[in-house]
């Protein structure tokens, strides 16, 4: 999927995620997933908003297995907002923009 958002890996994830010194989204994906894919241009739309203020990434969980392990994804999509490293929100299943946003905004 090509767009604004960071595509992250197993490899990279703890460097962008974990590292970061801005909000983290990560948008756990699979390109089989219907409702990933109603999703997704609204991912775009914040990667594009956010891109100098926070960090917007999906993750393939078909390519990325053991991140989506590590924080026990069962159900795609699944969106979870890191600070720090650490987990803020989570959402699970498809969710608004507006939801998104005031999230981010409220870690800014």
């Amino acid at each position: 999927m090509a767009g604004s958002a960071i595509e992250l890996t197993d490899a990279t994830f703890d460097e962008i995620v974990h590292d970061s010194d801005v909000p983290v989204l990560v948008d756990f994906w699979a390109p089989w997933c219907g409702p990933c894919k109603m999703i997704a241009p609204l991912v775009e739309e914040l990667a594009d908003e956010y891109s100098e203020r926070a960090k917007i990434c999906k993750l393939n969980t078909d390519d990325a297995r053991d991140s989506a392990v590590e924080f026990g994804i069962n159900a795609i999509p699944t969106i979870i907002l890191f600070k720090g490293g650490q987990i803020q929100n989570k959402w699970v299943g498809l969710t608004s923009k507006k939801d998104l946003k005031e999230a981010i905004d409220g870690l800014l």
